[in-house]
């Protein structure tokens, strides 16, 4: 397995002038850089290549829905804006290698309400329409889209990893997947090394979180667990921790970062790469 950092850790928007916390997370020793694309016009994709080829850094990419790029809306210019977000990081992805595109694809980070049993299946058929038409690029591409269930504070569509493998499953591809961020499973699995089982070669990404999405190791999650989980199906991806150490108001609000998650965000990057190479790897 791969041991990656997001950078959302250090910095949110990530940008061209934020390209130095790739020289932290290779001098750390990391194996991947997580891009997260909130504004692809703020990076200089070419330099950005460039430095992390220079490196040594495996690219992965990950998204930001902000409530402009939700596939589920029931305004179809926005679905439509949402549709195309997911292609145009589809295809960063594949100029960078990155093996998968994941996140909260279905929905908007922060639409959380109580709907009608008819709002709520007609919201999931447009989800459903918008991701068979992402399935066809990724496929093109060679790039999997990698869905993750988020907590029940931040979406109202999927929490869980059974509504996570009922949406994959209903799709039936190879390009689409489940990302599992171990924050929001210790909120929503009765039992996260049990779901990770559950999923098998159905799970392509993992986000190394602890439960309250500071350093990992330093919380309550079952990381042996897990670990031995992860081990039992084979998993051969990436683990990449993924926090906020500077949110923006709008992450801040979707994400609900009130507070430091660490003394730093570099002794966060440190101590949890640490965690994660002795956890994972010795």
């Amino acid at each position: 397995m791969y041991i990656g950092i997001s950078t959302f850790v250090w910095v949110s928007p990530f940008s061209t002038a934020s390209f130095d916390v790739l020289h932290k997370a290779k001098a750390i020793g990391y194996d991947v850089i997580e891009i997260a694309v909130e504004d692809r016009d703020l990076i200089d994709w070419v330099v950005l290549k460039k430095v992390s080829r220079e490196l040594g850094l495996r690219v992965t990419v990950s998204g930001a829905f902000g409530m402009d790029r939700d596939i589920s809306s029931d305004r179809p210019e926005i679905r439509a804006n949402g549709l195309s977000y997911i292609i145009d990081c589809l295809e960063i992805a594949n100029d960078f290698e990155s093996p998968v595109f994941g996140g909260p694809l279905y929905s908007a980070v922060g639409k959380t309400r109580l709907v009608s049993a008819e709002q709520k299946a007609q919201e999931r058929q447009w989800c459903l329409d918008n991701l068979h038409e992402a399935i066809k690029r990724a496929e093109e591409l060679g790039v999997t889209l990698a869905l993750e269930p988020l907590n029940r504070f931040e979406t109202d569509m999927v929490n869980t990893v059974d509504q996570a493998i009922a949406i994959v499953d209903e799709l039936n591809s190879p390009y689409l997947k489940v990302l599992l961020d171990t924050f929001h499973n210790n909120i929503e699995e009765k039992d996260i090394p049990a779901s990770i089982v559950k999923l098998g070669d159905r799970l392509v990404h993992v986000q190394a979180n602890e439960n309250d999405r500071g350093t990992p190791g330093t919380g309550h999650l079952d990381w042996i667990g897990i670990r031995d989980a992860l081990r039992t199906i084979g998993y051969e991806g990436s683990l990449v921790i993924e926090t906020f150490g500077a949110p923006s108001k709008e992450l801040a609000r979707a994400a609900s970062i009130w507070r430091p998650l660490a003394n730093s965000a570099d002794e966060l990057a440190v101590e949890g790469f640490e965690f994660l190479k002795k956890t994972f790897r010795e």
